[in-house]
């Protein structure tokens, strides 16, 4: 929040930035001049957040801190990544925009520095403000101990499902990391456009002819130096869904973190989940939603449900029949998630320290420490956000048996998962009362009296 998380300001200020580096169509001159404002704004958002930060938290200023370090070269680099794909005319605006806006955060990260021991080390909101974010804004009727009772039988469902996988495919060879980052962006659109295939063939959903394509390309220079701040894809907007959504890649090694080193063996995964028939296709089709209120409302329950859910669709349907150890990653994909609930959960009652919860991902799941250590940063100062994967699948999947059992032969998935799509903006809730006309979560979430 504004008044407790010094990060908030990092993400205010050059994540702003960031959001218009990630865009992947040629440079414009509107864009730099947008790039140039928000730099120019800098400064000023940094004297704000010293006045509004009136309770800041340590672990979140610690956060803060690794994301503002060595802030002026990173700047750097980015403006000498920008100034190889802009006009020469912006030269002198950019630089003098980067050289006040290092100063400003490197001010910030001092302050931050001078006031840390008088900071609070309690970051947790609470049962009661947890149970209010579940009720009033999420739109899920569950508890914080019924979260915890789901989140474990999933994840004894995925440890089952792994090791029954492992054993299965024991002797066989493990996947091979690409040779190229150009390898894999090639293998990346040949599968991208084959998983679109297998959703028409399969009769799983409709892909409307005018929607682009999710592809892969290299991390550019302007961005490489921020790429921590957030994932690095451009899944385009309401006003360019005539553009490819983009994920952008490092080059292909051994010591790349967990979903890095994932994608570098087998894309499919994320293409699924990020891409087609995840986030990049639900979000264009939302975005050309009729309804402009359905177009521009965001909620990370039915979207990353939806992301989590087409996941096991696909394992289901035998998209990953010819690679046993893909399947493998799904299910690794799997325990990670019902983790999430978890840690989602004890980070918001005050049970977890952040440290301790990236420890327990890492061990767990398994995955490399920093990426459960980001993991548990990210959702402690975000209450709310792990349990969406898990809990919003769950959802879906409550949806669709009630849509059986209520439309018996006349159910359609293929109609079912397009409405779905087409709603991914709206909480599952909503969805279930609009399309079957069962009121009971609704009813529980505001009891008349």
């Amino acid at each position: 929040s504004p008044y407790r998380n010094p990060d908030f300001y990092v993400h205010q200020t050059i994540g702003a930035v960031y959001e218009l580096l990630l865009i992947h169509s040629p440079m414009t001159d509107l864009r730099m001049k947008n790039i140039i404002i928000r730099l120019e704004s800098i400064p000023q958002t940094v004297e704000h957040a010293k006045q509004n930060l009136t309770e800041p938290i340590e672990p979140f200023a610690l956060v803060a801190l690794e994301n503002l370090s060595d802030i002026r070269n990173r700047l750097y680099k980015m403006k000498n990544g920008l100034l190889v794909i802009s006009d020469k005319k912006f030269e002198n605006d950019l630089t003098n925009a980067v050289n006040k806006a290092a100063d400003a955060l490197e001010g910030y990260k001092a302050w931050i520095e001078q006031n840390l021991s008088r900071m609070n080390k309690v970051f947790s909101i609470g049962r009661e403000n947890y149970i209010y974010f579940l009720r009033n804004i999420a739109l899920m009727t569950y508890t914080p101990e019924e979260l915890l009772l789901l989140g474990k039988s999933e994840w004894n469902r995925s440890v089952s499902f792994d090791m029954f996988e492992r054993e299965r495919n024991a002797g066989l060879p493990e996947l091979k990391i690409f040779s190229s980052v150009d390898e894999q962006i090639a293998k990346e659109k040949h599968d991208e456009e084959e998983i679109r295939k297998f959703l028409v063939e399969k009769n799983l959903m409709t892909i409307p002819d005018w929607v682009q394509h999710y592809i892969n390309k290299k991390i550019p220079p302007h961005i490489e130096p921020f790429k921590n701040m957030g994932v690095v894809d451009d899944l385009t907007s309401e006003t360019r869904l005539d553009e490819d959504g983009v994920s952008y890649i490092p080059e292909p090694s051994e010591n790349m973190s967990y979903f890095r080193l994932a994608i570098a063996k087998d894309p499919r995964p994320i293409i699924i989940h990020e891409g087609v028939p995840g986030h990049y296709y639900q979000l264009v089709l939302s975005w050309a939603h009729p309804d402009p209120i359905r177009r521009r409302f965001f909620d990370s329950g039915p979207n990353e449900g939806i992301g989590f859910y087409v996941e096991e669709l696909l394992l289901q349907y035998g998209l990953f029949d010819n690679s046993p150890r893909t399947r493998e990653i799904i299910y690794s994909f799997m325990r990670l998630r019902a983790l999430r609930v978890d840690v989602d959960v004890n980070l918001a009652l005050g049970n977890y320290t952040i440290e301790d919860a990236g420890k327990y991902l890492a061990s767990t799941v398994p995955m490399d420490l920093a990426t459960g250590t980001d993991e548990a940063k990210f959702f402690a100062y975000n209450p709310g956000q792990a349990i969406t994967y898990q809990i919003g699948k769950l959802q879906i999947l409550n949806f669709i048996a009630d849509a059986k059992s209520q439309l018996g032969d006349k159910f359609n998935l293929k109609d079912f998962h397009d409405y779905l799509m087409l709603n991914g903006n709206v909480p599952i809730a909503l969805q279930r009362w609009e399309y079957l006309g069962l009121k009971d979560e609704i009813e529980k979430l505001w009891p008349e009296d």
